[in-house]
């Protein structure tokens, strides 16, 4: 398997980035460097679906979270404000230089994927470094 030195992890949620650090933890282990990165999407000239300062909250409540599951390895964190998730993820992996693009599924199914669009197929289909999917949260 290739190594990594500096992963950007993409985080939903506070349940979601203690499943996503455990994931990273148990099957890749710690890297030497780690971006975290919530997308706080915009709604694109339509009100937006919770309040900015809600959303950086929650962002803060994740990168916590997240810090703590990697038992205090260094973790550098972003929120990404962007129209179109996949497209957020990889624009600020593609700006800290990161190797590659990790998260874990959030699930959902074919019709809640078919209603919100498809953020893992949109994640793959665009990118432009390697993607690793960790199992999904159950």
């Amino acid at each position: 398997m290739a190594e990594f030195d500096h992963l950007l992890v993409a985080i939903a949620s506070e349940n979601d980035a203690t499943a996503t650090a455990a994931s990273l933890k148990a099957h890749l282990g710690i890297p030497e460097r780690v971006t975290v990165v919530h997308v706080v999407e915009k709604a694109g000239g339509a009100p937006d679906k919770a309040g900015v300062e809600q959303r950086e909250e929650a962002a803060e409540e994740g990168f916590a979270a997240f810090r703590d599951a990697l038992d205090g390895a260094t973790v550098e964190t972003d929120i990404v404000y962007a129209t179109d998730v996949a497209d957020g993820i990889l624009e600020a992996a593609r700006e800290v230089g990161a190797d590659a693009v990790v998260f874990a599924p959030r699930g959902g199914g074919l019709f809640a994927r078919l209603l919100t669009g498809d953020v893992t197929r949109d994640l793959i289909d665009r990118a432009d470094r390697p993607v690793i999917a960790l199992p999904g949260q159950r």
